[in-house]
């Protein structure tokens, strides 16, 4: 038995007609009776009640008609659905986020996605350190990560989201907040609250690197892993945090924020991708750019 066999027994139980059926199906009649015949003799069952002026179905090919409609229509489905996804239109799509892009980018881009491709599934993981993503989108538990750079890897093609500006977030009543902006060497004997350090998270190595340029040590006085702690230990009072622009995007209360000069001073954020990526991910890049 082949998938034509049914597709022949169904035009016919449906035309309940031969000459009619073979027209549907593009092909002469004879054929089309011997094939029915065949499938009744492996069937072993009559399906059809044959006289001079009608075509019936008998009880057992009535039946037999409803499950050969879910199954041909089943299969119809299952090759559609795989069109859809070789061309990026349905499928299921992880993302994976830094902290300050969770609150700022990532909302607008899931709302996008759901307009524009409606077929994709979208699963985020949100306040995910770079080294994190990487690790994440290389062992395939993520398909698209935006993090920081750099991306050191042979399999990861990336491309710049947009840069982002530095902010020195203050706890209110510290005595900064009213200056207009300030320069890191304003945070030289000012206890600091950072991302994770040891290259554990981008951040933390550039708060390290632009204050060795400005000729001193970072007073860190606590480490965490995820933007949101980050601020609001900052709202608790316990130091003042350099952050990206979009961490302002949480509204803590109890946290200013001032610019961090100069304003050169930034980090990207870049979307990251392996280099055998689907089409899928190609579409929702399209999308990305639209929105960044």
């Amino acid at each position: 038995m082949e998938l034509r066999h049914l597709r022949y027994f169904r035009a016919v139980a449906e035309e309940l007609h031969f000459g009619r059926a073979a027209a549907r199906l593009h092909i002469a009649q004879p054929p089309l009776s011997q094939q029915i015949r065949a499938l009744e003799t492996e069937l072993g069952v009559a399906l059809l009640i044959r006289t001079t002026r009608t075509v019936e179905l008998t009880p057992a090919g009535a039946a037999y008609l409803q499950r050969v409609v879910r199954i041909l229509d089943a299969v119809d489905d299952a090759g559609e659905q795989a069109r859809r996804i070789a061309e990026g239109t349905e499928g299921l799509l992880a993302i994976g986020c830094v902290g300050s892009a969770t609150y700022s980018l990532l909302p607008l881009l899931v709302r996008a996605l759901g307009e524009a491709l409606p077929g994709v599934e979208v699963r985020v993981r949100g306040e995910m350190l770079a080294p994190a993503q990487l690790a994440a989108l290389t062992a395939g538990e993520i398909d698209l990560a935006l993090l920081r750079p750099p991306v050191q890897h042979p399999g990861v093609r990336t491309e710049v989201v947009r840069r982002d500006r530095l902010l020195v977030a203050l706890p209110d009543g510290h005595p900064l907040v009213g200056r207009t902006a300030l320069r890191v060497a304003d945070l030289r004997d000012e206890d600091l609250v950072a991302h994770a350090g040891g290259g554990r998270s981008v951040m933390g190595s550039m708060l390290s690197a632009i204050c060795a340029d400005a000729g001193f040590v970072p007073r860190i006085r606590h480490e965490v892993m995820e933007t949101s702690t980050l601020v609001t230990l900052v709202a608790a009072g316990l130091g003042a945090a350099v952050v990206p622009d979009p961490t302002a995007a949480l509204d803590v209360a109890g946290v200013r924020y001032l610019p961090l000069e100069p304003s050169t001073l930034g980090v990207e954020l870049v979307a990251a991708r392996m280099a055998t990526a689907s089409p899928l991910i190609d579409r929702v890049l399209a999308v990305l750019r639209t929105i960044a």
